[in-house]
C-alpha cells in the first residue's frame, strides 16, 4: 500500500487527490522544520482537518492523524472521521535521557486503549529506534509503526537490507 505523509493545505491535498495513495497521513508540517515535532492540534484545527478528510475520504484514501498521546485528541479524531492515529513517539523516544521512559510509555498504553475504543487502527512513530523498539512493539493494539530515520542511518554502516532485517528482528521479538 502507498502511504502518503503530508501536512494540511491545499497544494497537498491536491496532490493526494491526484496520486491516489491507499492512506494519507496528516502531519502538522511547518517550512522551518526538519521533521515533525510533535501531533496535529485536532481541537484547534478542527474545522480545517475535518474538511480535508471528507474530501479525501470522498475520493477513497483512508486518513490517518499524526496526533499527541491525549485523549482528547484521540476523539477528536473518531469524531473526525479518521480511520487511523499515528502516536507520536517522540515524548517516549526523548525520556531516555529524563528517566521517565515507563511514565512516557503509559500515556501510549493508555491512547492505544483510548483509540482501539473510539474504533481507531493504532500507529506509532517518531524516534523509534533499535533500542526503543523493544519497549514499543508491546503497546496494545498496534497496527504499524513508522521507523525511517534510524533505519536509514543503520543502512549508511551495514547496508539497507541488514538494517531493514536487524529492526523487523527486534520488531518480532527476536535477538539480533
Amino acid at each position: 500500500p502507498l502511504n502518503l505523509e503530508m501536512a494540511c493545505t491545499e497544494e497537498m491535498k491536491k496532490v493526494a487527490l491526484e496520486v491516489r495513495p491507499d492512506v494519507v497521513l496528516l502531519v502538522p508540517e511547518g517550512r522551518s522544520e526538519v521533521t515533525t515535532e510533535g501531533g496535529l492540534n485536532l481541537i484547534a484545527n478542527r474545522v480545517s482537518v475535518g474538511n480535508l478528510i471528507r474530501d479525501l475520504s470522498a475520493a477513497g484514501i483512508a486518513t490517518s492523524l499524526f496526533i499527541d498521546p491525549d485523549p482528547q485528541q484521540i476523539q477528536a479524531a473518531a469524531q473526525l472521521g479518521a480511520k487511523y492515529v499515528e502516536l507520536h513517539t517522540g515524548a517516549f523516544a526523548h525520556a531516555v535521557y529524563t528517566g521517565t521512559m515507563q511514565e512516557e510509555y503509559e500515556r501510549l498504553a493508555q491512547a492505544s486503549v483510548i483509540a482501539d475504543k473510539a474504533g481507531l487502527k493504532v500507529n506509532a512513530g517518531h524516534g523509534i529506534n533499535y533500542s526503543n523498539i523493544t519497549t514499543l512493539r508491546n503497546l496494545p493494539h498496534l497496527y504499524e509503526m513508522n521507523i525511517g530515520h534510524s533505519i536509514m542511518c543503520r543502512a549508511l554502516l551495514t547496508g539497507i537490507h541488514a538494517a531493514v532485517r536487524d529492526m523487523k528482528m527486534l520488531m518480532d521479538g527476536q535477538r539480533r
